[in-house]
């Protein structure tokens, strides 16, 4: 009994709890009290069950119907997806079909489509490397399109893209033939830029204010040249500059600027004797004493045989300003006495003409003779030169050996072009002193005879 009354009481806290739960400020005093509660508890449990069990079947409901609905939608879906696939099927035929029609109908067109892109890109090609670009610039563009599109086989070529194509190239053949004036931005050396005016001499050079430039295919810039080739170039190119009209000779490169590439790189004549060294340097002032000292031989040499044949036509009245008037003075001076003692002492006074006659000739002589040897000590030089640099680097890179190459053939040149003028000059002057000599001693022989005639002894 006291078991019951205990559950019972924890049976009643539960209720009480619950129902304080449903109504908060509901609370028990008796057990019939208690009891009612319990009583209303259960039947408002079972309309709160009833509720959730019709709210339940009602979903239920609801899900079956969104299920029917989803495989109607399933089922719409997959025919669908079979009428698609037929109808593909089906174009895919029609499109073979189509194009099985559409290369019938080219033939021969397509071929020449073939040949209209292989053209399109070689002309690309071309006007890539043309100079013409530098005043046409953008040509290139509209032909790099139409190649592509061409590579596309859906896409053909109208006949306006055909005309421009045909424009394009007849373009290019007719400015090949043209020379052409422009305002063009040149680089100068210095990285300025100058808006200045720029010849085109069809599809081979640019010139401009007199001088050659370059046409940076690449960047499509027009610079200035490190180098202008040799003034024989130049000059061409400054006279077509001023000219107008007419025909003016100019130095084209057919190779469009292989060959002027070349030509700039030939060295100067200073600087082949820069690359002489020392012994190049000392050959040329060698050569250049002797030349002055040729010349100045030869002048006064000149002036003397004049007044010297002046006083052979007047022989009368001897003049102490030449050779052979002094001769004549000694005769003069000495007519008292024998004709070998005469002899002796004109003799005396050629003698001491023959020196200032002779003077500087002999040195002439020795830079001729000298010159030579100077250029074979500078082959030499250079060829020591080049072996070390064969090897310190081998001979992989011909550029570390032209250095001495370059001394070696230029002291050799240097020293025979010295020498061969030398020793022509060399003759020129002591022939020119022997003539001198020989009117001396032809009039000194006359005047010794004429006096052993006199005398008689």
């Amino acid at each position: 009994m006291k078991l019951l009354i205990k559950n019972l009481a924890g049976l009643l806290l539960i209720v009480s709890f619950s129902a304080q739960s449903a109504n908060d400020d509901v609370q028990a005093s008796t057990l019939s009290e208690l009891l009612n509660m319990v009583k209303e508890g259960k039947v408002v449990n079972g309309r709160i069950n009833e509720r959730r069990e019709r709210e339940f079947i009602a979903d239920k409901s609801k899900q079956q119907q969104a299920v029917r609905s989803a495989q109607r939608q399933q089922a719409n879906e997959e025919a669908r997806s079979e009428r698609l696939e037929a109808q593909f099927e089906k174009n895919e035929q029609n499109i073979a079909a189509q194009q099985e029609i559409l290369a019938k109908r080219l033939g021969s067109l397509r071929e020449l489509f073939g040949v209209l892109q292989q053209v399109s890109g070689d002309t690309q090609g071309v006007f890539e490397g043309s100079i013409i670009s530098s005043e046409l610039p953008g040509r290139g563009e509209w032909l790099r399109e139409f190649a592509k599109s061409m590579g596309k086989s859906s896409k053909l070529a109208t006949i306006e893209e055909i005309e421009r194509l045909w424009f394009l190239m007849q373009e290019e053949m007719t400015e090949s033939a043209k020379v052409s004036r422009f305002m063009a931005k040149v680089i100068k050396l210095d990285g300025e830029e100058k808006q200045q005016e720029v010849i085109r001499i069809g599809a081979f050079n640019l010139i401009s204010n007199g001088a050659y430039v370059a046409y940076d295919m690449d960047n499509q810039i027009i610079s200035e040249l490190p180098k202008q080739p040799a003034d024989r170039f130049v000059d061409s190119a400054a006279e077509l500059g001023n000219a107008r009209s007419g025909y003016v000779p100019f130095g084209l490169d057919p190779t469009r600027g292989q060959l002027l590439a070349l030509q700039i790189q030939v060295p100067t004549l200073e600087e082949r004797v820069h690359q002489g060294g020392t012994p190049g340097y000392v050959i040329i002032f060698l050569g250049a004493i002797a030349l002055a000292i040729a010349i100045y031989k030869f002048t006064a040499l000149t002036f003397v045989g004049m007044s010297v044949n002046s006083q052979a036509k007047n022989p009368g009245v001897a003049s102490l300003k030449n050779p052979l008037g002094r001769i004549l003075a000694i005769y003069e001076e000495n007519k008292a006495v024998d004709s070998d003692t005469l002899m002796l002492k004109i003799d005396e006074g050629i003698l001491k003409e023959q020196p200032s006659i002779n003077r500087f000739i002999g040195f002439i002589k020795i830079i001729s003779m000298v010159a030579p040897l100077l250029g074979l000590l500078g082959t030499v030089i250079g060829m020591i030169v080049t072996f070390q640099a064969i090897t310190l680097f081998g001979t992989g890179d011909p550029k570390t050996m032209a250095g001495g190459i370059s001394q070696a053939l230029i002291t050799t040149v240097l020293g025979l072009t010295v020498a061969i003028p030398t020793v022509l000059l060399h003759y020129f002057v002591n022939t020119r002193a022997q003539g001198i000599m020989q009117i001396l001693n032809e009039q000194s022989g006359g005047l010794i005879a004429e006096h052993a005639e006199k005398t008689g002894s």
